[in-house]
This record gives structure tokens, sequence and C-alpha cells, in this order.
């Protein structure tokens, strides 16, 4: 078997997320990891830790090919030839000490193209940071990993028993296609996509409740929703986990039910800045369809949870109401939304119109991504990892993004603004840290 012959396929929510790829900033996520300078352990032997298990992950050995002719989905190869120094740099902060200049560092990562031509993933390394820390940046396409994968990478980076050795799981993947001829492989799949036929038509029921029945019809209008271009800034919020999961807790709410009023209420504050006064606003939310997953089984199993959240009366009445909605839109089978949604984006993706639907789509005000990071601290080389910051981009027409991560008892929001559109960054990060205190209090 040749190194070509060992490919895998990409699953459905793999090539939703590739042929959503198509605006002005690349569909990567990342996040950046600020580890603590500490006895003996210098920023050199983190680095080489860092980049050692990086390299052991499989899927980040691989490069997406296309099939050359007939029919079929890209696939992922092994890539004989990777080449470290093409993924990993060094770069020192220009402002010690300067934690948004460390951050600046990270978006710039996250939002320059990753070639298509070698594994889809970058890594950099930032020293020169305060009290000796060194920032650890970590870009993948998101093609590659979802929330969850992308947390199976975490794991795979930090000291424990699985981040020492080749994880068992990543040697021979399931799902690696025997040693056919490409155009049978492509046959193959339209035949499995048939017999697949009576399964997804049942999970379209379950994916319409996901998305809420329809109920509602489009978002407001507001100016949060404009094309954006290719530059973003992000800023950070951090709150105490066990108070945010509390104040949660008095009205049967969960943590991401929290985040959605704390994040729209704040929004709103902008948007009363801006004279504007909507009694709502539509949030999408991923859902997973698997709450793990290992660093050998990454690739993308997500549906999408648009949340209508009113903007009217306290934080404990607009809690109550969100808990209420995501509550009933909640199935027992999760991330089946992808049934409906995939089928939409990938026909017009092939009419060259996706770009020009999500420039103008009238479906969502903004996105949150809610992630279950290590409940206590973890090191990578006998180093701790004093916080770890969450970087997703924003898309189409929609100017702020939200990314919420908990590590070690915090949780930590990143807002994600296209600064042509919003602005007001710090003021939405203010708007926000006064929310949570709304919210604890």
């Amino acid at each position: 078997m040749t190194a070509d012959d060992r490919r895998e396929q990409l699953g459905s929510g793999d090539l939703i997320t590739l042929v959503s790829d198509v605006g002005p900033v690349p569909m990567n996520v990342g996040a950046i990891l600020f580890v603590a300078g500490e006895g003996d352990v210098d920023a050199a032997t983190v680095e080489a830790t860092f980049t050692r298990r990086l390299t052991s992950i499989r899927r980040l050995q691989q490069r997406l090919a296309t099939p050359r002719w007939g029919p079929g989905r890209p696939y992922w190869v092994d890539d004989s030839d990777v080449d470290v120094r093409a993924h990993v740099s060094r770069v020192r902060c220009p402002s010690p000490g300067d934690r948004d200049a460390a951050l600046a560092i990270a978006v710039d990562a996250v939002t320059r193209p990753l070639p298509r031509s070698r594994p889809l993933w970058r890594a950099v390394v930032v020293t020169g940071l305060i009290d000796d820390h060194t920032g650890l940046v970590l870009v993948l396409h998101h093609v590659v990993a979802d929330g969850i994968g992308g947390l199976a990478v975490l794991a795979r980076l930090v000291d424990g028993a699985d981040a020492t050795g080749p994880a068992a799981d990543n040697e021979n993947p399931p799902s690696a296609a025997p040693p056919r001829g490409r155009f049978v492989d492509g046959v193959c799949e339209r035949c499995r996509t048939l017999r697949r036929v009576p399964r997804r038509i049942a999970r379209i029921r379950g994916g319409w409740a996901e998305l809420g029945r329809g109920r509602g019809g489009w978002a407001p209008r507001c100016s949060l929703n404009a094309a954006t271009g290719p530059r973003r800034r992000v800023v950070t919020v951090d709150a105490g986990l066990d108070g945010v999961r509390a104040a949660g807790r008095r009205s049967g709410a969960t943590v991401n039910d929290v985040l959605l009023v704390a994040v729209t209420g704040a929004l709103a504050e902008l948007l009363r800045e801006r004279m504007e006064f909507p009694q709502e606003l539509v949030v999408s939310v991923p859902v997973s369809a698997r709450s793990s997953a290992t660093s050998g089984h990454l690739g993308n199993q997500v549906g999408v949870m648009p949340v209508r959240v009113p903007l009217v009366g306290s934080f404990q009445d607009r809690l109550t109401t969100v808990s209420g909605v995501t509550r009933v839109q909640k199935m027992r089978t999760r991330g089946t939304s992808s049934a409906l949604i995939g089928p939409l984006f990938r026909i017009l993706a092939a009419l060259r119109l996706f770009r020009w639907f999500v420039d103008r789509q009238r479906l969502v005000n903004s996105f949150l991504t809610n992630l279950p990071g290590p409940p206590g601290q973890v090191v990578i080389a006998g180093a701790p990892i004093t916080g770890i910051t969450p970087i997703t981009v924003t898309a189409g027409n929609v100017g702020v993004a939200f990314a919420a991560l908990s590590y070690a008892g915090t949780l930590t929001v990143t807002i994600i603004v296209d600064p042509d559109v919003v602005p007001e960054v710090r003021e939405l990060a203010a708007a926000l840290h006064e929310q949570f205190r709304a919210a604890i209090e």
C-alpha cells in the first residue's frame, strides 16, 4: 500500500466546513496557551516539547487531496514530506508584558490562509511576555477538527500518560479506505449515500427541531450584520466559572444559557449607543454530535442551534426564558441540523453563491461557541499553563462573534470583531463584564 492509498474521505460535516471557506478570512480556528516560565524549564524546552507532540498527531501529518477525475470527496493522505520548519515559527512580542500584543500575534496567525499543499496547521511560539511567560499559538483549519476535536488535540499536547507516546487510535484509523481505484471509491461513496437516504430523512425532523422549527422568522436587522472584510481584532473577558454556574442553577439554566444572555445583553448595550433598539437577537450556537473525541478521530460532527434571545427584562427574567427555549431545542440526537444545512450549503457552493448568501443572510446576528476545557491546571514540559484563550473567526455579514472556554475555574470569553464593522470592541468588553457582574450578584 502506498502513502497515497492510505486515505480517508472527508465526512459530511468536514465537507460542509470546506465548502464554507469562501470569505476574506480563512476558516481557521486557534488558541493561545500562556505557559509560565518556572524553575529549570526554559522556553526552548517548552517549544521542543510542544512541537514534538504536535507532529505525533497523525492528522497533522496529512494533507488534503482531491480526486483527479470521476466522483468522490476530497480525502486525507499521509504527507511524507512534512517540514516542521514550514509549520512552526518563533516571534518575540514587540511590547513585553503586553497581553494584547500577544493576542494580536495569535489573531494574525489565525487569519492567514494555510497552504492546501501541506498539512493544515501552523504554530507560533511567542516569547518576551511578562513574568517569563511563553505563548503557544496553535492554528488548525476548521476541516481538521471541530471544538471537541480541538480539545482532543490539547489533551495530546499537555503532560500525562496520553501525551508521551503515539496514540494507539492514530495508527490504524477505522475510516481509512482500502487500496482501490479512486473512481471505484467515488462510485461506492455515491452508493453509500443512497443507502443512507432513509436514515437522513429520519434525521431531518430532529434537525428541524434543533433549528428551532422555524419559529420567529428572520433575525432582526441591525448594524452588527454587515459584510466583513479581512481584518480581525480580539479582546477577552474573564469570569469565575463557579459564579456563572451558580447563576445558571438559580434559574434552571446552563453555563451556555448564561453566556447567551450575557453576550446579547452586551450587544444590546452597544446597539443602544448606536440608537438601535431591537427586542431580541438571534445567536447561532454549535451543537456537537459527540461529547468527546480522541486525537485519532478529529473532524467535524456538529450542527447549529439558532437561539432567539430577548433583550427586554432583567438578567434573570431573560435567563429563565432562554433556558426554556434551549431546553426545547436540544434533542437526544445532537447535531442533527447538519442534515438540513449540509445539502443547502453544498448546493450554494456548487453554484458559486455561498459567499453571496453569507454576506446577505438574515438568519443570525452573531455566533457563540462554548467549550469545557480542563477543570484543573495542566502543564507542558513541566511548566504550568496559566491560561488558554480560544480564537475563532467571524464570517459573512456577522461582525462580532464570541468564543468561550473554561479552564481551571476561569471562563474566558474571546470577543472577535471585524473592527470596520464593530470598532467599539473595548466598550463591548466592558459591557460584557457588567453582564457577568449582574448575573453573579
